[in-house]
């Protein structure tokens, strides 16, 4: 019988098919260890909180996390430090694949101007992109009886028409008058507890409200504090119950209230 196994074994037509086997099978064990290492199958990374930091702080913590960075954009804003980190993308808290990409958008060293772009007629909603693509600040909803609702109709900076193309400096606050329709006329408060001050503003706006008041409590003592507070109080509260466009909504905000949105 050993004779025999061995005859068989001995055999070159079998011994290569064995071989061919053994390689076959090592070579899948190998791809499976460098996919497994590679793409780190089954594990997510919590995206850290970037705002207000440094670039350079921002490339410590991002690798610190198995991520990286990389500044796509900037915006000038007078209260922050230059070079500081206005906002990311994915936003803190997303979960993300091991080795991602991290965009900031950063505080610029110097102001620069852009031109301000035609929003007449055009939706609230697209109005908010084209600002936000500019480096400009939503400021005021002011609605005014219209056959469209959320319908841009005037565009005003420091409480006048301002006319598309004229160079303003980025940051700049940019009101909005809206058309509003009494049969479409009702909208919703959104829960806003948890939220970071930019989101929460972000979130009223495109719920077609108004923001009131910000208030910071004690714990928010510089700029990148207040874009790191969250909400922890708002009025009025999410009832669900319908209220006019333009409601005026005030946020309390402090440093770890909540996770952030």
């Amino acid at each position: 019988m050993a004779q025999k196994k061995k005859s068989i074994l001995g055999n070159w037509i079998v011994r290569n098919l064995l071989l061919g086997v053994l390689f076959v099978l090592l070579v899948v064990a190998v791809a499976s260890i460098f996919l497994a290492i590679r793409t780190r199958h089954g594990k997510e990374i919590t995206v850290p909180d970037m705002a207000g930091l440094t670039v350079a702080d921002s490339r410590t913590t991002a690798r610190a996390a198995g991520l990286e960075i990389q500044v796509t954009d900037s915006v000038y804003m007078k209260r922050m430090a230059r070079g500081a980190v206005v906002s990311q993308l994915p936003k803190a808290g997303d979960k993300v694949k091991p080795g991602r990409t991290i965009s900031l958008t950063v505080n610029s060293q110097v102001p620069k101007k852009v031109a301000m772009p035609n929003l007449v007629h055009v939706s609230l909603r697209q109005a908010k992109a084209e600002l936000a693509a500019k480096g400009l600040m939503l400021g005021r909803l002011n609605y005014v009886s219209d056959i469209a609702t959320n319908n841009v109709l005037a565009q005003q900076y420091k409480g006048r028409d301002i006319e598309p193309g004229t160079r303003i400096y980025t940051g700049s606050v940019i009101d909005l008058v809206i058309g509003l329709n009494g049969a479409d006329a009702m909208t919703y408060v959104p829960k806003l507890k948890g939220y970071r001050y930019l989101n929460a503003i972000d979130a009223i706006h495109s719920n077609s409200l108004n923001v009131a008041a910000v208030v910071f409590d004690k714990t928010v003592r510089t700029y990148a504090d207040s874009l790191a507070a969250t909400v922890y109080s708002q009025r009025p509260e999410a009832t669900g119950s319908p209220v006019v466009m333009g409601t005026p909504v005030t946020l309390y905000l402090r440093v770890d209230a909540d996770k952030p949105q």
